[in-house]
């Protein structure tokens, strides 16, 4: 059973102080053992009722400890079980002793069908064998190494064997705080989790290593999970629904926010028109698409509610900056990359900024200008790289390798002093504050062309409603990936961008 309402993701040490302040409260770190291990053989009875034999591979910690329980319980529901240990099991200590003595205790009158159970064997016993199913149990998500070459060859033999594995935790290989593989991992097709998420639950390439993924409530009281729940979460609707606006009887569409999206040259104003119609779709009372003279008649003959401003120059901007009603802008989508990009970001400074595509590549010979414009103050500048993008702006985090997609997008946040979508699958979005969210809800069918203009225009949409620029993200973010789920497989921008919607069904 998931744990209600609960969206933050628990680092693993941040799932570590859970349990001991757990204990320290008077549940007992045995008994929540044996909860989780229970919890993972109710669901691979229930997964694999038909399973010939479950092999269950334990580590040297208390993720093995979970390992005996559930190989145990499933001893006690009439199934075929053998344990492989990896290390020395008569070094476990605490709770993860405790737990291989249950299973010892479970096996002492029917060792004759257990025959790779015996006292002495190790994981490099095990051959994989059809009608297997594996409960990986080695490590879980606390591992900070990479895996040795005995695992990484374990792990090889059963995915040579196509046998389905269950992950107890995390799959092992995989770091629980950034998704990446530590040298090799499991695959697996379930993985069974305590309390929280953890960070490589949702991040990339981790996701696709867990298959489906089941959390269970083992029983420690949410005010513990509260304690220790951290900056980073996994988005979601009650993260940010209650920073939405809401219409009143008394709204226009004046008190509803004005966005202007800028456009590029003749050639390439149909990225700008995408998110000029996302802004809109996305509840902003007027959008207006800024043009030049040259690329005035494009596009003015292919809007419709949108409208159409001349703006050629710093000049004309200034100009169009005195009316106080204008209170969001995007830019860069098909703008252009050169010097008036940023003289025009600059001239914008005091107002909120979405920041994309080109708009994002001008600065990347001179990013410390960007940032230094929008320092101070309330945080007003929205950036939305993908992973090229993000290497112009902020080369020496990106080429850092010991760092996570959350830990570099809240450096890059902080550092420009601004909100960083930060963009993929696994989308984060990041604060200076420390705060990040990942996003776990896009299909794959948003890998096409214009689907980031859309974005920029659904978020600028928000941001002209007063949204503050977090919340705006990383509801944008959200309602985008869910109008690329209602507009199917074979979706185009112009598909996204006319399924956008930003109420809750």
């Amino acid at each position: 059973m998931r744990t209600k309402n609960f969206h933050f993701l628990l680092s693993p040490a941040a799932m570590g102080q859970v349990d001991a302040a757990a204990a320290s409260f008077g549940q007992s770190g045995f008994e929540l053992m044996r909860r989780a291990g229970e919890a993972v053989a109710a669901a691979a009875l229930r997964h694999f009722p038909g399973a010939l034999r479950f092999v269950v591979l334990c580590g040297p910690g208390n993720n093995g400890g979970d390992g005996y329980v559930a190989a145990a319980a499933l001893l006690r529901a009439g199934c075929r079980v053998a344990v492989h240990h990896h290390g020395d099991p008569a070094a476990l200590r605490g709770d993860a002793a405790q737990a291989r003595t249950v299973w010892q205790d479970e096996t002492e009158n029917v060792r004759s069908i257990l025959p790779q159970a015996e006292e002495g064997s190790g994981l490099e016993d095990y051959c994989p064998q059809e009608g297997d199913v594996v409960i990986d149990a080695l490590f879980g998500a606390g591992l900070a190494r990479a895996v040795d070459a005995a695992i990484a060859d374990v792990i090889d033999r059963i995915a040579a064997k196509e046998i389905p594995v269950i992950a107890v935790d995390l799959p092992s290989g995989i770091d629980g705080m950034t998704g990446q593989v530590r040298g090799a991992a499991f695959c697996a097709c379930l993985s069974v989790t305590f309390m929280a998420k953890k960070p490589g639950h949702v991040l990339l390439p981790g996701r696709e290593f867990c298959g489906a993924l089941e959390v269970f409530d083992i029983g420690i009281p949410k005010r513990i999970l509260t304690m220790h729940q951290g900056l980073v979460a996994e988005n979601h609707p009650d993260l940010w629904l209650a920073a939405l606006p809401r219409l009143a009887g008394a709204s226009h569409k004046f008190t509803r926010g004005h966005l202007t999206v800028f456009s590029g040259p003749p050639s390439a104003t149909g990225a700008a028109r995408l998110s000029a119609l996302a802004g809109l779709k996305a509840g902003a009372g007027l959008v207006t698409l800024a043009s030049s003279g040259a690329a005035l008649l494009v596009n003015a003959s292919q809007t419709t509610a949108i409208m159409v401003k001349r703006l050629d120059d710093l000049d004309d901007l200034s100009a169009y900056l005195d009316d106080r009603r204008m209170n969001a802008f995007v830019l860069g989508p098909g703008f252009g990359i050169g010097e008036k990009a940023r003289a025009f970001v600059l001239r914008l400074a005091e107002h909120r900024l979405l920041l994309d595509a080109d708009g994002l590549t001008s600065f990347k010979e001179m990013p410390e200008i960007l940032f230094g414009a929008f320092s101070a103050g309330e945080v007003r500048l929205v950036l939305t790289p993908h992973e090229g993008e993000f290497a112009r702006l902020f080369p020496d985090i990106a080429a850092d390798r010991s760092l996570g997609k959350i830990e570099k997008a809240t450096r890059a946040a902080k550092r420009a002093n601004a909100i960083m979508v930060y963009k993929g699958a696994d989308s984060v979005i990041a604060g200076p504050d420390g705060r990040a969210i990942i996003n776990s809800n896009a299909p794959p069918s948003l890998a096409t062309a214009g689907s980031g203009d859309v974005l920029s225009g659904v978020i600028g949409g928000l941001l002209a409603q007063g949204v503050p620029a977090f919340e705006a993200a990383a509801a944008g973010v959200w309602f985008h990936a869910e109008a690329a789920q209602r507009a199917g497989n074979a979706l185009t921008a112009e598909d996204l961008a006319a399924h956008i919607r930003t109420t809750l069904p």
